[in-house]
């Protein structure tokens, strides 16, 4: 959701610094999140006031300014509400840095992917390249570093890891050791898995 206000603040050239114009944007857009609908690789589909930003929220401009906009305390209370609110449709899996620790903090299950900066770097830029974007890998890194530095110590909902979070690292994991991994959590605490 923070990502699909950067691009739409982006897109209508709403400078990302200014904090009042971007809050605004927030509580006014329409943002929903959905099962995929097209057959292009996407695991979801995501829709800012109708229009399939699924892939451009991913772009290289959303990943170097969503930090500065997830800051905004105003943009954190227009969408938190909104996370919540879809949470509150049944069963759902929700991803984002503060997801366990403030939007659900009461979730029946908590898990914390990681990995070194490096390996998710090498992810992202292998994604880059799949969509047909020439980036630098050592761009995509350093990018990386700052956002993670940004969202650590930003004042409000800052980058934690819950105290009853799972957590697990996938550095070294394939896909399906991870998913193994998260089913078994998902049995083992009783969680609904369709």
């Amino acid at each position: 959701m923070y990502r699909a206000v950067t691009w739409a603040a982006i897109e209508r050239a709403i400078l990302v610094e200014d904090e009042l114009a971007v809050t605004r944007l927030a509580g006014n857009l329409r943002i929903d999140v959905m099962p995929a609908a097209i057959d292009d690789g996407r695991r979801y589909t995501v829709l800012a006031d109708g229009v399939d930003v699924t892939w451009s929220i991913r772009s290289a401009e959303v990943d170097a300014n969503v930090s500065a906009v997830s800051a905004y305390r105003g943009v954190r209370a227009a969408l938190v509400p909104k996370q919540r609110r879809v949470a509150s449709c049944g069963p759902v899996v929700m991803i984002g840095r503060d997801i366990t620790t403030v939007v659900l903090p009461d979730a029946d299950l908590k898990v914390h992917l990681d990995a070194t900066v490096e390996e998710r770097a090498r992810r992202r830029w292998h994604e880059l390249l799949a969509r047909g974007h020439c980036s630098e890998r050592a761009e995509v890194l350093g990018a990386m570093r700052r956002r993670d530095e940004i969202d650590s110590h930003r004042e409000v909902s800052p980058l934690q890891v819950a105290e009853d979070a799972v957590v697990i690292d996938t550095t070294d994991l394939t896909v399906e050791a991870v998913v193994a991994r998260l089913r078994a959590l998902v049995e083992e605490c009783g969680c609904p898995l369709d």
